[in-house]
This record gives structure tokens, sequence and C-alpha cells, in this order.
């Protein structure tokens, strides 16, 4: 089957509906305004459709057209993948790695798969973005980041159970609530502080975990949370695995919750398609998996 329209007069196309008209989008693609207005008048005959009627000095899409620009950006951002495939298939070794990691994940387990993958790819540049609940999976969304570590899996694209993070309601010995002396309900949370970590997403924001506190201060990272948690000033529920050395000191200590004191949360390996993927990006993940398999649990931090 012939196709009746290139992907330049489509790219054409969606130039004029960005830029707004035919002579902004050529100052925008460095092309002549005949050459755009050719390509999409070329486009419409073929299609047998109007996709543009004239308002001023500006052009607005018809309906059909507006189906059509829908359609296009999906044809020209898949023909972009298929290029890039190509491009790491060609080059074979990828020289540079963009990854989104939720806070909540060890960053001991991190630093050692990153080092491992330095190590074997020692060429291999690698941009490391903290995110918080739905942030990596919007990053991952918007090509900002090749992989993603989340607590969500991704919608349209590749998600994979990496590992469970055991969260363990924690206060200062000092605070209030363990001078109770006895079992705590989370009805004796609500008159007390609670630390919360505030989703990094751009697209749209959740809070995660029990927030039936009256007062409640909202933060940027968990290590922010640790230290004011520290500070005798607040409670949280907290990753295990990051705050394993300030429970065996002692400087922070589990709530005795009647229930609901600990909690768990799955993270997540996600990426939009596998085949984009080059060895180094493969190598991490299979690093990745291999520290996850060492986390450590409840009954680990006890004895």
């Amino acid at each position: 089957m012939n196709l009746k329209a290139t992907l330049e007069q489509w790219r054409m196309f969606k130039a004029v509906v960005e830029a707004g008209g035919f002579n902004q989008a050529a100052e925008q693609v460095h092309k002549s305004q005949s050459s755009i207005h050719h390509a999409v008048q070329k486009l419409e005959s073929a299609l047998g459709l109007t996709l543009f009627f004239n308002e001023g000095r500006r052009v607005t899409l018809t309906e059909a057209g507006e189906l059509m620009y829908r359609r296009a950006c999906y044809l020209l951002d898949e023909a972009h993948k298929v290029e890039s495939v190509a491009n790491s298939l060609k080059s074979g070794v990828e020289t540079y790695l963009r990854i989104a990691v939720d806070i909540i994940f060890p960053p001991e387990m991190l630093y050692k798969a990153l080092n491992k993958v330095s190590q074997d790819y020692p060429l291999l540049r690698i941009e490391l973005m903290e995110t918080v609940l739905n942030g990596a999976n919007t990053l991952l969304k918007e090509g900002e980041v090749d992989l993603g570590i989340s607590p969500f899996p991704l919608n349209s694209g590749f998600s994979e159970d990496l590992c469970e993070i055991d969260f363990i309601a924690v206060a200062h010995p000092s605070h209030p609530l363990h001078a109770l002396n006895r079992v705590l309900t989370l009805e004796d949370l609500k008159g007390h502080r609670q630390i919360v970590v505030r989703d990094s997403s751009t697209e749209r924001k959740a809070e995660s975990g029990w927030l039936g506190a009256d007062q409640r201060w909202t933060v940027s990272h968990v290590r922010t949370s640790i230290d004011i948690i520290r500070q005798g000033l607040g409670f949280a529920w907290l990753p295990l695995a990051i705050i394993r050395n300030e429970l065996e000191s002692g400087v922070l200590k589990p709530l005795p919750l009647e229930q609901g004191g600990l909690r768990k949360a799955l993270l997540f390996l996600c990426f939009a398609d596998g085949d984009r993927l080059g060895p180094a990006a493969r190598a991490f993940l299979g690093e990745l998996r291999y520290q996850t398999m060492s986390l450590p649990s409840v009954e680990s931090i006890a004895e």
C-alpha cells in the first residue's frame, strides 16, 4: 500500500499548527513560507481534506485538522523513536544515560549499581534525577529520562516489579508520643505534627500514607523529613532502608502503633521502549535487580 503523504508534509503541517501560521512556522523550521504552504496544500490534496481555515494572519484547525494533528504528533513521535533505535544499533554503546529515581529507593544500592555500570562503561555520562511519587513517570512520558524507578506503573510503556520498600512510623525518642508509654492508635497521632514529602510531578499531585494529623509539614525530600524528626518536631512513616543507621543508634524510635506502624510500597522499574535501551542501560537494570535482593527487613533491624 502506497502512502499518500510523506513524513515531511506531516512535519510541516505540525509546525504550522504549533507556530500559529505559515510565516511563524517558516521562522521556526528555517524554510520558506512558500515551501511550507506548498507541503500543506499537497497534504490536503492527497487526503481530500481541508485542514485549516484562515482567521486574519493566523490559521485555525478545522475539525478534521484537529483529528489529523493528534495523529500526526503520534506518527512523528514514532518516527523519531525508530531513528533513535537505529542510532543506538549503529553506535553500539550509548554515551549518555538519564535516570529518574524515587527518593524512597535505598541510595546505597543505587550508588553501587551506578558505580558498577560506570566501571564497565567508563565513557558513559549519567544524569540522575531524584523524584517523588508521580515525578519519575512524568519525566519518562516527557522523554526527559530513559529509565525510571517509580511507586506507580507506567501507563504506556514497560513496568516491572523491582522491590518492596518497608515504611515504619517513627519519632525522636523524646517525642511526646513516646512519653505516653503505651500502644498507640491512629487517633493518638491526630494531635501531633506529621511530616510528608511533596510530589515532584508537574502533571498531578499526590500524597502517600496516612494524612489524618491536624498539623502537617510538607517537604521536598525524605532527608529533610528525617532531619525534622531527629529534632523532635514531628513523626512520619519513613523508608526502613534509609533510616537504618538512625534506628540502630537510637536517634529515631519506632512508634508502638496498634496497627499500621509498618507499611509497604512497591517500586516499579519503568521505561518507555525497551528497544531503545543500549547495553549500558541494560547492564544498569541487571545490577539494580541484583542490589535489591539484599534489602533490609524489619526483622534484620530488630536483631
